[in-house]
């Protein structure tokens, strides 16, 4: 029953335009707006609240926490990941989104990304993994980049952290400047076997 519930909640939260931050109903106001009974509503924000998807604060009430935040790819994760096919696909699907977020983020990031990006560069303050961030966020696909965060925690756990050989930021640098896909992409695979780790 509490699982029809979830499914009603989230329609709510859908039909209402609610957000994270914004603050869901009281156990009684749902259990009357979904007709159900209050345990299913407790046991369904008691799930949500466990997936780390909404969140009770003491004496103000239950409000919904940003997507990115939920834990229930991570808790999933602790279990897919033990076969060794699915750590294998997991290079494979990561290496593929970030050839695609490259190819997407030179062809839109904006002149307030390219300062950013060369802020990082010229400071050597940017490592694989803020270069990533960037890429993905320049990249204007909000669901890649919440994709590819998930998949590079999880690569980094079983990996360690890599890095870029020389002079890689300077190079794709001057690549994303140009908007030249093929040479970023180039730069990019070139870097990319084999993958050093940072120390």
């Amino acid at each position: 029953m509490y699982i029809e519930t979830l499914e009603q909640i989230r329609r709510m939260i859908k039909e209402d335009g609610l957000v994270a931050g914004d603050k869901l109903p009281s156990e009684r106001e749902l259990s009357e707006r979904l007709q159900v009974g209050r345990s299913s509503v407790r046991e369904a924000l008691r799930a949500l609240e466990f997936l780390g998807l909404i969140e009770t604060r003491r004496g103000e009430g239950t409000y919904i926490k940003e997507v990115g935040n939920h834990r229930l790819i991570n808790l999933l994760g602790m279990f897919i990941l033990q076969d060794e096919r699915a750590k294998e696909d997991l290079a494979e699907t990561k290496w593929l989104i970030e050839r695609l977020c490259l190819q997407l983020a030179c062809q839109r990031w904006t002149e307030q990304e390219f300062a950013q990006l060369e802020k990082m560069v010229r400071q050597k303050t940017i490592n694989y993994e803020l270069f990533f961030q960037w890429v993905t966020a320049a990249a204007q696909n909000y669901l890649l980049e919440r994709i590819w965060r998930v998949l590079h925690d999880f690569f980094q756990t079983i990996n360690g952290i890599v890095s870029f050989p020389g002079n890689f930021y300077e190079q794709m640098l001057k690549a994303f400047a140009k908007r030249d896909v093929a040479a970023a992409i180039k730069l990019w695979e070139n870097g990319q076997s084999p993958l050093s780790k940072e120390g």
